[in-house]
């Protein structure tokens, strides 16, 4: 007897917060499912930046569904709701416990990446039947499962923004790979020896270059030596520095203040109006950054130029992508950077999610595309609405709400003296996507 779609299960790719969080949706709907994480445990990426603190306390970080699994299983505290976590404690606290609880213990696969996304016996181009094939996952081992549907949670952190200043990779950038850092590098701790009296290029407009330099500011005091320079191409930062005594959350526009401080007292070369065109390598083993007749030299760059979507595993379903950000079509009006900032983001759902290939959906991170005004809170709501319409309540799907704060929800969230700052962290809510405005489209969350 052949297998029909709806008697498989839903495959979840990746088991970050929003994909644990589709997760724990499907568990409490009944609906069967598989959790395919690329890394070795939890929150993989996330993990590679567990020493930096968000700006977000507790209360904005945790879904509703999860918490509700980990309350059941018993022997989980709640986190105070007005802490400020880290990335590590996100994991340790939260994700972990909740990928242990029994709903979710057997159903997360790890060292699991995906290759490819498609159609039993359908290439794009086949529409007959379509809609009745199951979907067929391909791991990077050649193993394959079949699924009902699809929720991809996979995130961008895997695929960083290059440091051509034209969208491209810079001439020679590959080359000089070695000496080029991925953002949110754990400066005063596990990377310390690679920064510690050395020269540092921080490449990028956005908050996760904004605690790179503040973490080389600390280290600059301690170590003499350490150089910073910050290179951008915009000319005018005042969306990183955020808003000082005027700013309506008056810890943020200190924190922002602190940043603009080390600029200004010359402890931060800043290199405005820098478009990148060329990475060579000098003859002494140092990298150099050109646009036009400038140059920049240093011993090591840090890429924080944000981050883009991989399109390419799901290149043989039928996507309906906005051509400018990434996002689908229908969403892509209600999150442009050009006209709105992460607070004016509407609540949006399954719908807007939707593409022409039915059962598939991109959440999180990646459902944004390019705009760098993804929430947190936000790849939550998306889940649930989600899950909701795959278990046929269209009614829970379709009333999508968002509670934001009133004030504050798109700034700078530079971190205090220490150790860290919330990356991609925007009026207490947490945000995934960290990006280089430009000087005409100035992006804002990241």
């Amino acid at each position: 007897m052949s297998v029909t779609a709806s008697d498989l299960p839903v495959v979840v790719i990746g088991a970050g917060p929003i994909g644990l969080a589709a997760a724990a949706h499907l568990a409490e709907r009944g609906l069967d499912f598989v959790v395919l994480e690329s890394g070795p445990s939890v929150a993989a990426a996330i993990d590679e930046w567990r020493h930096v603190k968000l700006f977000s306390p507790w209360r904005y970080d945790i879904d509703t569904a999860a918490r509700r699994l980990l309350e059941q299983a018993g022997g989980w505290t709640s986190p105070d709701p007005d802490i400020l976590p880290t990335g590590g404690d996100l994991i340790d606290a939260y994700l972990a416990p909740l990928a242990k609880t029994p709903q979710l213990s057997d159903k997360i696969r790890y060292n699991s990446p995906v290759e490819a996304v498609t159609r039993v016996g359908f290439d794009r181009i086949r529409t007959a039947g379509r809609e009745d094939a199951p979907f067929l996952v391909r791991l990077s081992d050649g193993s394959e499962l079949l699924a009902s549907a699809v929720i991809d949670a996979a995130g961008t952190w895997r695929r960083p923004n290059v440091l051509g200043g034209s969208g491209i990779s810079a001439r020679g950038e590959a080359v000089a790979a070695a000496n080029i850092s991925r953002a949110l590098p754990d400066v005063l701790g596990r990377d310390r020896d690679r920064f510690a009296g050395r020269r540092t290029a921080v490449v990028g407009a956005g908050h996760s270059a904004a605690t790179t330099l503040l973490d080389l500011g600390d280290l600059a005091e301690q170590v003499p030596g350490t150089e910073v320079v910050w290179v951008v191409r915009g000319a005018d930062q005042a969306r990183t520095y955020g808003g000082g005594d005027a700013d309506e959350l008056p810890a943020r526009g200190a924190l922002g203040s602190r940043l603009q401080n080390l600029v200004r007292t010359g402890r931060v070369e800043l290199v405005s109006s820098f478009r990148i065109e060329a990475v060579d390598q000098t003859s002494d083993g140092r990298i150099e950054l050109a646009s036009g007749e400038r140059r920049v030299v240093a011993d090591t760059v840090v890429n924080s130029t944000g981050f883009r979507p991989d399109h390419n595993m799901v290149g043989e379903l039928r996507l309906d992508l906005d051509p400018i950000l990434g996002s689908t079509r229908a969403l892509a009006p209600l999150i442009d950077p050009n006209q709105h900032s992460c607070g004016t983001v509407p609540p949006h759902g399954v719908d807007e999610l939707a593409h022409p290939e039915p059962g598939y959906y991109a959440v999180g991170a990646k459902s944004y595309g390019r705009a760098p005004t993804f929430l947190l809170a936000t790849g939550f709501e998306q889940a649930r609405s989600v899950v909701a319409g795959l278990a046929g309540d269209w009614d829970a799907a379709r009333d999508v709400q968002l509670d934001l704060p009133e004030t504050g929800v798109c700034s700078s969230n530079l971190a205090p003296a220490g150790r860290g700052l919330a990356t991609g962290i925007a009026g207490g809510l947490l945000t995934v996507i960290d990006a280089e405005p430009s000087s005409a489209t100035a992006g804002c969350c990241n």
